[in-house]
């Protein structure tokens, strides 16, 4: 979502109160989503799932192919329903499914760290503080400028549709997306987070925080992935 629906004003049109109010919303939305993917994410270890996945996409590497489609599907059904401003139980829907996909992709992930990696707790723990102090940055960054990012947005797009090219053709081929395709995606994300934060504040509706909170939310685990697999690389 790039404007404002027909018949909604922008944020940045409304005073510093409504601004303020809507603001505050997103990112205690934010917050909500990122606690709902610990939850599920604590669930998915428990019952087994995570080592599950870890298992099958270990002895099949096409299956992360599976596992992208789907999440890339389920993404776009989410962030749809997230900004449906009419129906306020469907925005809900979409945030924490959103949460839960994000949850199930990252399941196998940290079940490495967490039971295979030596000290990989440390380095899960390690990398969520470099994406929270990041994210803090960027989004005190996005704030105080007042220059308009949205050049940001076609770099953004391109980056993102040739780092899927890239990770398919990884999968498919077994080729190995070192150390600097993680640098380049942190870069990416980080750039993802300017646009969308400025994107929010001039041309988002007081009415959608949720769909806000949705854009940052997914840009915030596009950041603390990469940075995970970034750290257990250099631990490697």
């Amino acid at each position: 979502m790039s404007a404002a629906p027909v018949g909604y004003r922008p944020v940045a049109t409304h005073d510093e109160v409504v601004r303020s109010e809507f603001i505050i919303r997103v990112y205690q939305h934010l917050v909500a989503a990122v606690i709902a993917f610990i939850a599920f994410e604590a669930l998915l270890i428990n019952l087994g799932v995570a080592e599950g996945l870890y298992n099958f996409l270990s002895g099949a590497r096409s299956g992360w192919l599976l596992i992208l489609a789907g999440f890339m599907v389920v993404s776009w059904l989410a962030t749809s329903a997230a900004h449906d401003i009419l129906n306020p139980s469907r925005q809900y829907l979409g945030l924490f499914g959103m949460a839960a996909a994000q949850a199930l992709l990252f399941a196998p992930f940290l079940y490495y760290f967490f039971t295979v990696q030596d000290d990989g707790t440390t380095t899960v723990m390690a990398a969520a503080l470099i994406t929270v102090v990041g994210f803090a940055g960027l989004s005190a960054v996005a704030f105080v400028t007042r220059r308009d990012l949205s050049f940001l947005r076609p770099l953004v797009l391109w980056g993102l549709v040739s780092s899927l090219v890239l990770i398919v053709a990884a999968v498919l081929f077994g080729l190995s997306l070192g150390i600097w395709f993680s640098v380049a995606m942190i870069a990416l994300a980080g750039a993802a987070i300017l646009y969308q934060t400025q994107t929010i504040l001039r041309r988002y509706p007081a009415e959608a925080y949720v769909g806000a909170s949705l854009q940052l939310f997914a840009s915030v685990m596009l950041l603390f992935f990469y940075v995970l697999r970034l750290m257990g690389q250099l631990r490697n």
